[in-house]
């Protein structure tokens, strides 16, 4: 797909414990879930799923297993990662026996690993990789009924099927597991993921139905709202913050502070200072939930995804003040170019969009090689880039 390179993620999938101490986000994952009563439900594992009569049948709404793991990189890829040369040269450095087995590396490649044995049922394979019930969560309470005729999508939720419609949720059912990498794995050589909600359900192979939340630039803001969070979760647990993962975090922050005042019911992040600090991390984790939420929460329009665009588009000046290190420079403008992608794939696409797409792959190309960016000429092509919007003249 265009533009690939830059969003590199594992296939993984766990939902992470940000802060139980404030009470935002419950302690939980998806190798261990509870319903309401708080009674522990099973896990059958992806072929309790698999009969022709349910989602494993040639129909284009029953071929959900069929496109999971046949076409879906999260069926046995991520297991199968854990074997390569690459995975035994990063365990050798924090001498790590067997990654297939240690919790550093399967928490997100093989996450089913996780669960305790009293709730595996007979089918169920760690192998499976990122599996349905990784995501939908544990199927035991709601397997059977869910198929109900007289179910409602609240039923199904309250037996414990996750609520991935609700795009808050889906991130935080991603989020963990395609951004955050312990810093000890990265100095060993492990990839930098960079979270994208909407690029990375685009790119997945469709196995649901959109109905609802149908925007992705919606979907692009709920996600950097919980990238933010979670960033802020992890450098704050550090004693001293990486380098490259304070100034990750900083530019997602500087992100989101420039769409201050999109919708009057969004918290306002510019009072947060980007220096690397406790008491700004701690801050940003806040801030970024609530914007999460009310985001997801939010009543989108297609006004609100241009104004977005146009804001981020015209965002250059500050890659050039005197104060910002290079570093910080290029990591600002890795996350404008994705995040320019996502809000004009979500505009409605005429004659004059492709002269902004092309302005725009050529961004992308003056920040494939960080260490050499050059803010002058990225400077540049921003604003020829929101020159080519000024030119559109498509209808609302």
């Amino acid at each position: 797909m265009r533009r690939k390179s830059l969003s590199s993620s594992l296939p993984c999938v766990r939902i992470i414990a940000v802060a139980a101490t404030l009470g935002i986000l419950p302690v939980r994952s998806a190798a261990a879930e509870s319903l309401p009563g708080g009674v522990a439900s099973g896990f059958l594992g992806a072929t309790s799923c698999s009969s022709s009569g349910c989602h494993g049948g040639g129909g284009r709404n029953q071929n959900q297993y069929l496109v999971w793991s046949f076409q879906d990189f999260h069926s046995q890829r991520p297991f199968a990662t854990l074997t390569t040369a690459r995975s035994k040269q990063i365990a050798d450095a924090l001498q790590i026996k067997d990654p297939t087995a240690d919790r550093r590396c399967t928490s997100c490649h093989a996450p089913l690993r996780e669960v305790p044995e009293s709730l595996r049922a007979e089918a169920f394979k760690i192998s499976e990789g990122v599996s349905c019930e990784s995501c939908h969560g544990p199927a035991e309470d709601w397997l059977r009924p869910h198929t109900r005729a007289d179910w409602s999508h609240a039923d199904r939720v309250f037996a414990g099927m996750r609520d991935l419609k609700n795009l808050y949720v889906r991130a935080n059912t991603c989020v963990a597991c395609h951004q955050t990498v312990a810093t000890p794995l990265l100095k060993a050589g492990h990839p930098e993921l960079i979270f994208e909600l909407d690029g990375q359900c685009v790119s997945q192979p469709k196995h649901w139905r959109e109905s609802e939340n149908g925007s992705g630039a919606q979907a692009w803001l709920v996600g950097q709202a919980v990238a933010l969070r979670e960033l802020s979760w992890q450098l704050s647990r550090e004693a001293t913050p990486d380098e490259k993962l304070a100034a990750r975090w900083s530019a997602v922050l500087w992100l989101l502070q420039k769409l201050d005042g999109l919708d009057g019911q969004f918290p306002k992040l510019s009072g947060i200072s980007t220096d690397p600090v406790p008491q700004n991390f701690m801050a940003a984790l806040k801030a970024g939930d609530e914007l999460g939420q009310r985001a997801s929460a939010a009543q989108w329009t297609n006004e609100m995804s241009y104004q977005a665009l146009k804001t981020l588009a015209s965002a250059g000046g500050d890659l050039q003040q005197p104060a910002t290190t290079s570093q910080w420079q290029a990591r600002r403008a890795e996350r404008l170019v994705l995040a320019l992608d996502r809000l004009l794939a979500s505009r409605k696409k005429n004659q004059q969009a492709r002269a902004a797409d092309t302005d725009l792959n050529r961004l992308f190309k003056l920040v494939q090689s960080l260490p050499e960016f050059d803010a002058a000429k990225f400077v540049e092509g921003l604003k020829q880039f929101s020159r080519s919007l000024d030119e559109r003249k498509e209808p609302e």
